[in-house]
């Protein structure tokens, strides 16, 4: 699932939200810092709080679900039923897996973050949290994180979406490295669609990873590049290590 067009789209159509006002505590309040169960099923990011699964979206500027609200850390949120008529019964459809709503940059972006995906956890924390490995330095848009990758002896601005499953990368060159298969994805008021993707050597901060990417449609490219960014790296980079995701410090550290 892209999640990051849709902030592109709803700028460009001029779309709206709908927000909620109820509140459901999952921790108490006063707590800086919570360790909590993270799964990665069906290639994409689950936190799960009180036995319920959220999606974990860092390309989405705001957050939905039923409940229309929780408390993470002890910070407390209030948000919609749906996104660009996007409800939580849908999205576990697309993603395949049961779950009762997304988190988007509105609440991710309060907080310190340690993914550990092999460890099944995330840690959240209003406090800055430590972490020593390499540095990647972020831009912001309305709260979606850019970062600088390196293809190919070139430097691309990119959006780095959790909720993507795989990046995409609109080059005019993608065709040309060794392909990857095609896929289905999904973004949402745009519908389902194909992608032949293809590995593609990338560093982020002087990292190495390999990306499968793949090229979005014309209308989603479209508008993706009004937003001076050449394409998305999903959360594969998160998959075989432990990264720091600090928005409020805009870095991230791999």
């Amino acid at each position: 699932m892209i999640c990051i067009v849709c902030i592109v789209i709803s700028v460009v159509l001029g779309l709206t939200l709908i927000w909620g006002t109820q509140d459901n505590p999952a921790f108490s309040q006063g707590e800086k810092m919570h360790t909590l169960p993270l799964q990665f099923r069906e290639r994409h990011l689950f936190l799960e709080l009180d036995g319920d699964l959220w999606l974990l979206d860092t390309g989405a500027p705001a957050s939905f679900g039923t409940p229309r609200g929780l408390t993470l850390a002890g910070e407390p949120f209030n948000f919609g039923a749906n996104y660009l008529g996007l409800t939580a019964e849908t999205l576990a459809q697309f993603v395949g897996m049961p779950c009762v709503g997304l988190l988007g940059a509105d609440v991710l972006g309060r907080f310190d973050h340690l993914f550990d995906i092999a460890g099944g956890s995330l840690t959240v924390s209003t406090d800055e949290l430590p972490h020593n490995g390499q540095t990647v330095r972020l831009d912001m848009f309305m709260g979606i994180p850019i970062v600088t990758a390196r293809i190919s002896g070139r430097d691309y601005r990119m959006f780095f979406d959790t909720g993507a499953q795989i990046s995409y990368f609109q080059d005019d060159s993608l065709a040309a490295y060794p392909p990857a298969g095609r896929v289905t994805d999904f973004y949402p008021g745009f519908g389902q669609f194909q992608a032949d993707t293809y590995h593609v050597p990338a560093a982020l901060g002087g990292v190495g990873f390999t990306l499968r990417c793949g090229a979005l449609p014309r209308l989603l490219a479209t508008a993706l590049m009004q937003m001076n960014t050449e394409g998305i790296v999903g959360n594969a980079i998160l998959r075989d290590r432990k990264v720091g995701y600090f928005p409020r410090r805009r870095l991230m550290a791999l």
